[in-house]
């Protein structure tokens, strides 16, 4: 419940035709900053002194406060820290957004109107995130096996991220590094190495690993969450060595399957132009002949 409630106090990111506006969770629906919203709709350099100036004048004109269509909401700044800022609601935002001349304002509206209504029922309710990336990946072309894995790899992932963050290692560079030194010690290859070695750029690497590259992912950040707990490992330097036992411990069940089975676990296939689904349906077909 505390995990929730902590979500929803957080400050989120939307993108509007690449700026960002901040947004929070208030009585369970969005609340967007306005001050980022008059930015990216005048593309000024001052939107707070604009959006100042705005108030003023939409009072002496229409006889209209527009501060009462927002509520001073702590949002996180770029210094790190949270700031009282005016935010409103969607229909809040709806009417502020009538006294701003810009051609950005219609397909900003449009935007506002799916982003303003979708995912608070999923920081309400966490399972409904899940369905959607189930379904999406169900979509996507995976079997329902391998979407199992993945979301079990995901759920141990966050845990152990959580687990960093109570230890003291909260920079997300750091985060990089521990992961890098998991999979090395798993993989004998990093995640940029190993994105290389399946011919991946961009790509989510793990939405590209069969079902026992998942295994071995799940086996040695599990494994690295349980040491890190064991020993009370307190920040970076005492993590990454958790994060280097952790990872061998699926290096070394890796390395026994493969010599066991003559067969390496790392494969270069990735699922760019062929669904995961699919290859799994040949591999059975393959095996039937």
């Amino acid at each position: 419940m505390f995990g929730i409630i902590k979500k929803m106090m957080e400050t989120h990111i939307a993108i509007f035709k690449q700026k960002e506006i901040r947004k929070i969770v208030y009585k369970n629906e969005w609340w967007f900053s306005v001050v980022d919203i008059v930015g990216a709709l005048t593309d000024s350099n001052k939107p707070r002194v604009y959006w100042n100036a705005m108030k003023t004048r939409v009072k002496s004109t229409e006889g209209i406060e527009l501060s009462t269509f927002c509520r001073q909401l702590k949002l996180l700044s770029s210094d790190g820290k949270k700031y009282a800022t005016d935010c409103a609601n969607t229909e809040g935002i709806f009417r502020i957004i009538q006294s701003i001349p810009s051609p950005k304002a219609e397909p900003f509206k449009r935007w506002l109107a799916r982003v303003g209504y979708e995912r608070v029922q999923e920081i309400d309710d966490p399972e409904l995130a899940t369905k959607r990336t189930r379904a999406l990946y169900k979509a996507k072309g995976y079997s329902s096996s391998w979407i199992e894995k993945r979301m079990r790899g995901i759920e141990i992932r966050e845990t152990l991220t959580d687990e960093w963050k109570n230890r003291g290692v909260i920079e997300q560079r750091n985060y990089a590094i521990l992961t890098a030194e998991i999979s090395k010690a798993a993989f004998g290859m990093t995640p940029s190495q190993y994105k290389k070695f399946k011919g991946l750029n961009r790509q989510n690497l793990r939405d590209h690993m069969d079902d026992l590259e998942l295994i071995f992912s799940m086996l040695g950040e599990a494994s690295t969450t349980e040491i890190a707990k064991t020993k009370n490992s307190q920040g970076f330097s005492q993590n990454k060595k958790a994060a280097v036992a952790g990872g061998s411990v699926a290096g070394n069940a890796r390395r026994e399957l493969e010599s066991e089975s003559g067969r390496k676990a790392s494969k270069r296939k990735n699922y760019l132009t062929s669904p995961e689904s699919k290859d799994k349906l040949f591999k059975a077909a393959k095996r039937k002949r």
